[in-house]
């Protein structure tokens, strides 16, 4: 007798349409860039220890008490944005499952999603075990980004229509992963300049990593221009290549956000890093890298094309509703 799982169990029986992938893959792309604005308040208001024990806020609560004030109250809402984010990630999972026919790829990258939800999670408590050490708090920030990378990938896949039409050239793919590369950069180095910088997470002495703050700051910056240079190149050779056109307008927006994010991190940098602009950059930042990834999704188009084995119709459902192929595959 074959084992089914409760989700197996459930797609014999039942199908949700695209219209509920779509949202529930929409619903965890947001709330996984809410998690990296939570920790980024969390950051700037020294409420990394406002609840001082994990998984409970304190030894005998497991929510934040009056005692603990403002700060306890913002670390515990920064935790209950998980909760939020799991429901959505769940809501994923299940639509993503319950597709007819089914992608396995699909249901792979939502039961991703969730993984590093927990990972994302463990490494939150252990910063509060370990009273806010920098390394274990930049660990914390990528993994964030793993799991912002992933919700990127899923919410795409799901949107996926299996175009078949010219593509951007090799050059111009190798232009786009070389992007994701150098962005990956920025935040690698973004979280030395948190590490070594003010905005400890707390109010409290908080070690630091001990890089002289001036130098990674220069070094994150040199970064960033690298990525807006090649996002400029990128974009002139797309604009005249056949197939170009989509992940031109994605690299027209990630130039958008690319700009702003330069001028907001400059700003703060120069004006003694008010908190409301490091809030705004650390979001900034979240979104540079989800357009990074969109862009290389949409110049490579063959990351995602949906082979006949990757699709499983149900043996159990006697017939299916006629449907418009590019809807079968979303």
């Amino acid at each position: 007798m074959k084992l089914r799982t409760p989700l197996g169990w459930a797609a014999e029986r039942w199908t949700l349409g695209s219209r509920a992938l779509r949202w529930g893959t929409t619903a965890a792309l947001v709330a996984s860039i809410l998690i990296v604005l939570g920790g980024v308040v969390v950051r700037v208001t020294g409420s990394g220890l406002g609840c001082p024990t994990w998984p409970t806020c304190t030894d005998d609560s497991l929510i934040a008490t009056p005692e603990l004030g403002i700060h306890g109250f913002i670390e515990f809402a920064n935790r209950t944005v998980t909760g939020v984010l799991i429901v959505a990630v769940g809501w994923a999972i299940v639509a993503a499952r319950l597709q007819r026919p089914r992608d396995r790829m699909l249901t792979r990258l939502a039961w991703s999603m969730f993984w590093l939800v927990v990972a994302n999670a463990l490494a939150g408590g252990v910063t509060v075990w370990v009273d806010l050490n920098p390394w274990v708090v930049a660990m914390h920030f990528v993994l964030a980004m793993g799991l912002l990378a992933c919700a990127t990938f899923t919410w795409h896949r799901a949107r996926w229509t299996g175009g078949s039409g010219p593509r951007p050239s090799g050059a111009s793919r190798a232009l786009a992963w070389a992007l994701v590369v150098a962005t990956g950069g920025v935040v690698a180095t973004g979280t030395l300049v948190t590490g070594s910088g003010p905005h400890a997470g707390d109010s409290a002495e908080v070690p630091r990593m001990g890089f002289d703050w001036t130098a990674v700051v220069t070094v994150h910056g040199v970064a960033a221009v690298s990525v807006l240079l090649i996002a400029t190149v990128l974009a002139f050779r797309l604009r005249r290549e056949a197939g170009g056109h989509l992940a031109l307008r994605r690299v027209g927006v990630l130039l958008l956000v690319l700009v702003i994010q330069l001028t907001v991190g400059t700003t703060q940098s120069l004006i003694g890093i008010p908190e409301v602009l490091v809030a705004i950059h650390g979001v900034l930042a979240a979104l540079v890298w989800v357009g990074a990834l969109r862009v290389v999704l949409d110049t490579d188009p063959r990351l995602w094309a949906v082979r006949d084995h990757q699709l499983i119709t149900g043996a159990l459902v006697p017939s299916l509703p006629q449907a418009d192929p590019v809807d079968s595959l979303r």
